[in-house]
């Protein structure tokens, strides 16, 4: 660790500290922030646009530049004519770019709002992650940050000249001879126990707190993040990092119950990468919040669990597991690099039908190769799992900027994914990345595309009339 963040991390600790809003003192050179996030609808399969959950990278950035005595506030982006800001009375103008699809019009509001000259941008997120260049040029800002940012955001907002800015890890900036430098990235925070909980105040109730969204529920629900990272190699995953990091059994405890007092919610769901990977955390958090009477859902691999670990999971209040089951074909797992087999998902949900806890499947049909015959193999597999699963989400392949099949080349030197902004073929539509509805022609023939379009339909009337239309 250089010698930079260390003085960073000691002169600023405070701000990577829990702190009720009600505790935040604002300094004498405050600063006035805005982080702007997209507001993307989830297209849920059979209903209507709703919203997924709240945009936590922004919750979390605007919670430490609060603790710092920083005004912030929390804006959205929709692609509608709001989008148009008079951003005028803020210091800083961050934009928060979650996924690639919203990157266009981030970048449309961006340039039609008033930003005087003078006010600092800068951007972040999941695109910005993969493409941080790229997103420094699209957005005509200041800095880009890559990698974990909460413990250098204070004092991207604070430096002016070049000689500061030089000593921050995790950037991408120009200096003022409009040289455009890439320092090294920030090493992954070691404890992120010392985060402060999101600002989830920042935001619309109805935006944190929903009555659809928990394992096919009516409960009084919220979102949370337990850990971050998953370190599995699958290809069509854009997850942030391959390090995984877990909150203590205390903080996630002490959390849980702050949204209990503020917002009386009856559960939870867990939206991490993959939650069960390390067990003895898993096992640590459960012990932590068994007593707090809520219910939970989580998304795990089908080969972390085991039926100790799942008996433990039920008793600290856990009904559903989000699988990632993917496909039925082993070729397909191999090509995507998951790792599993078939056998390893018939024994997760069995175990999981044999402890009481719902089991629900991810399937995600059209990686390149899938045919008709693949598409057969997922459905004996499901025909299998039959009554042991709960619920069934069927998704059409996207794939998603910064994975490893996005930047798969063929034996020839060619992209294997068509229409991509690294092919030759590209329409600078960003938006067409989105996981919902979405039919396209990403890779091979038009005989291989005609293929797929009917082993999709088959595959998709089969869950329907055996699992009904869910979402």
């Amino acid at each position: 660790m250089n010698s930079f963040i260390q003085i960073s991390i000691r002169d600023s600790g405070h701000c990577l500290e829990s702190a009720s809003a009600l505790d935040i003192e604002r300094v004498p050179n405050a600063l006035k922030i805005a982080i702007i996030y997209p507001e993307v609808l989830d297209m849920a399969r059979f209903q209507e646009d709703r919203k997924e959950f709240p945009p936590f990278g922004a919750m979390y950035l605007a919670s430490v530049l609060e603790n710092c005595g920083n005004d912030v506030k929390i804006l959205s982006v929709d692609g509608g004519p709001g989008d148009r800001m008079d951003l005028s009375e803020f210091d800083v103008v961050g934009y928060s770019i979650s996924s690639s699809v919203c990157l266009g019009m981030m970048r449309d509001s961006r340039n039609n709002s008033i930003i005087p000259e003078g006010t600092k941008v800068i951007a972040g997120g999941v695109h910005a992650n993969f493409y941080p260049e790229e997103t420094l040029r699209e957005f005509d800002a200041k800095v880009v940050a890559y990698g974990e940012s909460e413990w250098i955001i204070e004092e991207i907002c604070r430096a002016e000249s070049d000689a500061e800015y030089a000593r921050i890890p995790g950037i991408v900036w120009t200096d003022q001879f409009g040289e455009v430098i890439k320092n090294p990235a920030t090493p992954i925070m070691k404890n992120i126990n010392t985060l402060p909980h999101p600002a989830r105040h920042l935001i619309e109730k109805e935006k944190i707190v929903m009555g659809d969204r928990l394992a096919g529920t009516d409960l009084k629900m919220a979102h949370t993040m337990l850990s971050r990272g998953c370190p599995f190699p699958c290809t069509y995953c854009a997850a942030g990092q391959t390090r995984i990091q877990y909150r203590s059994g205390d903080s996630a405890r002490e959390e849980l119950i702050d949204l209990k007092r503020r917002y009386n919610i009856q559960g939870f769901a867990i939206i991490d990468d993959n939650f069960i990977v390390a067990r003895q955390k898993v096992m640590e958090i459960c012990d932590s919040i068994s007593d707090l009477g809520l219910k939970w859902s989580a998304l795990s691999r089908v080969d972390t669990v085991d039926k100790e670990l799942l008996e433990k999971m039920r008793e600290a209040g856990c009904i559903e597991i989000k699988f990632g089951v993917e496909s039925g074909s082993d070729k397909i797992l191999k090509a995507m690099k998951k790792r599993i087999s078939k056998t390893d998902t018939l024994n997760a949900f069995q175990l999981c039908d044999e402890v009481g806890i719902n089991a629900k499947a991810f399937i995600i049909h059209g990686y390149p190769g899938e045919n008709l015959h693949t598409t057969d193999e997922t459905m004996n597999l499901l025909r299998e799992i039959g009554d042991l699963s709960d619920r069934v989400s069927l998704f059409r392949f996207v794939p998603l900027p910064g994975t490893q099949v996005y930047e798969e080349k063929d034996s020839a030197g060619e992209f294997v994914i068509h229409g991509t902004h690294l092919a030759n073929d590209w329409d600078g539509d960003w938006s067409k990345f989105h996981l919902y509805r979405n039919g396209r022609h990403w890779w091979g023939s038009d005989d291989d595309f005609s293929e797929l379009n009917d082993a999709y339909q088959k595959l998709r009337e089969f869950v329907e009339e055996r699992w009904g239309r869910q979402d």
